[in-house]
């Protein structure tokens, strides 16, 4: 059945994917973002900074999708906190003014992580007393506002997606590497970290499925597919003809350059974006694998492969960047 739902990020990556998808099933879909909607993402787009307060003539909604963040592992705390946080009390304002039957709210899994391996990681796996970063940080608040205000809410915590349309995980790996920047760290045990990933056509499906199903709270969601993550990047750069890295760095190393990069940052450049941070390093040189048995029981396998998400992304990167989810058909009449 139909049903009017309402994006918050259609200009990013999640939100617009997600919009295009929901769009090709028969939904009608009113997106909200400071910027312009993704291309097909939206029957309606409604220009908005999440961080003031929501309209109240917006209309009638059957689900609420909040996608929208600010999807950078670094930023100024007084950035994240207005908009993922205050954002984030924004929707749950409206929600409850609204009388909107169904939230479903985009988390993290970053708000496992701490600087070392993990593995097997669940959802009654503990919380860390200190969040890695800043974004952990107000995703975690974030996400405990909204269940905190509905019982009934839904909140899904992906791990690294990537995928046609991607602009913050694989595409700044890349950047570096085009530039020569992109250094091979070394662990100490000379092993290489494993990871999970989840391509953001599996992603789109499951938050599909989710909005008639009655379940709450979180769920972890990956392509329950661990990878090398050294070796899905070598192969990554092969195929698209990008250098490998050009010198090598301890992980002790690495860790002090990003101190430092981060220090200038903070006192000398109002919080741009270093080339390296210390959670960038732990992301290439730490494991982070995940159990998602309540994934599977409840949503079932995912229906891509890491392979065939891997595949996509590169034949999206080699064509321009050119957004258009249509390389892997969803088998159900649309495209993603």
């Amino acid at each position: 059945m139909s049903k009017k739902i309402l994006i918050t990020g259609t200009s990013g990556f999640l939100g617009g994917a997600l919009g295009q998808h929901l769009r090709n099933l028969g939904h009608h879909v009113t997106g909200i973002s400071r910027r312009k909607s993704r291309e097909e993402s939206v029957d309606l787009h409604i220009t908005h900074d999440l961080a003031n307060a929501l309209p109240d003539n917006l209309g009638k909604f059957d689900v609420l999708f909040h996608a929208a963040a600010l999807a950078s592992p670094w930023a100024s705390p007084k950035d994240f906190h207005r908009n993922i946080e205050q954002a984030s009390q924004n929707i749950v304002d409206y929600v409850k003014k609204n009388n909107i039957p169904r939230l479903i709210n985009i988390s993290s899994t970053s708000v496992y992580y701490i600087m070392a391996d993990q593995y097997d990681i669940s959802e009654e796996t503990p919380l860390p007393k200190k969040s890695i970063n800043q974004y952990a940080e107000s995703k975690l608040a974030a996400e405990n506002l909204i269940l905190k205000n509905f019982s009934d809410a839904l909140s899904i915590r992906p791990r690294a997606i990537y995928g046609p349309g991607d602009t913050v995980l694989l595409p700044r790996l890349l950047r570096a590497a085009k530039n020569g920047m992109l250094p091979k760290i070394i662990r100490k045990d000379g092993l290489s970290p494993h990871s999970d990933l989840i391509y953001i056509g599996n992603l789109v499906n499951i938050l599909a499925d989710a909005i008639d199903k009655n379940i709450n709270g979180v769920i972890n969601v990956t392509d329950n597919n661990t990878v090398n993550t050294d070796e899905l990047l070598s192969d990554i750069f092969k195929k698209l003809k990008y250098p490998k890295p050009r010198f090598s760095l301890s992980v002790n190393t690495a860790m002090q350059v990003a101190k430092v990069a981060e220090f200038l940052s903070k006192t000398l450049a109002e919080w741009k974006e270093p080339a390296i941070t210390q959670f960038g390093v732990s992301a290439l040189v730490h494991s982070k694998t995940f159990n998602v048995d309540k994934m599977l029981s409840i949503f079932g396998a995912p229906k891509y492969t890491t392979a065939q998400g891997v595949e996509a992304f590169i034949k999206w990167h080699e064509n321009d960047n050119i957004i258009c989810y249509n390389y892997v058909n969803d088998g159900r009449g649309g495209e993603i």
